[in-house]
């Protein structure tokens, strides 16, 4: 039984997604960028190390000299709303080592640490900060990417009210 659905690409996206075609330049600067972060997969490395990869990644395929991508608190990554860190957090990224499977997430293990974690700092960020321009939580391992829209984390976990009330 999967808990997460199967979509086809063009049923999941946003329709302004679909309407959007990127520039041959966007297209080859993605694939160098990920042919890049690819070769540099280190299984003997860090979750550290693979952290700076995707935040490598980010910045210089999508957010070169637009948005902040760096740790916040305990938090793995994120990417700010504005250039630098006194902006809001837009992106919550928890991002894992990709032979890390225990802490590792599936559709048929959702209840993992890597959701967890992302819920918690979802939450710290929603309540302690207040944050309301949050767009999107990602996991990551560098090979699979999850990324969920904020308003999924708000219906689920925000308006729970004895889950909000265990947090504080």
């Amino acid at each position: 039984m999967k808990l997460i659905p199967q979509y086809k690409l063009n049923k999941s996206l946003e329709k302004p997604l679909l309407k959007y075609r990127p520039l041959r330049s966007e297209i080859d600067l993605f694939k160098t960028e990920l042919i890049n972060v690819l070769d540099h997969i280190d299984n003997n490395e860090t979750e550290e190390f693979h952290k700076n990869l995707v935040s490598n990644f980010l910045s210089k395929a999508f957010y070169t000299n637009t948005h902040f991508i760096n740790t916040k608190g305990r938090q793995d990554l994120v990417i700010h709303t504005g250039k630098d860190n006194k902006t809001k957090v837009g992106v919550i990224i928890e991002a894992k080592r990709p032979t890390n499977r225990a802490d590792w997430f599936t559709p048929d293990k959702p209840n993992s640490k890597a959701l967890q974690e992302l819920v918690l700092y979802y939450l710290r960020e929603r309540i302690e900060e207040g944050n309301i321009d949050i767009k999107y939580l990602v996991a990551t391992n560098i090979n699979e990417w999850y990324i969920i829209e904020a308003k999924y984390f708000d219906n689920i976990f925000f308006k729970n009210k004895q889950l909000v009330k265990h947090y504080e």
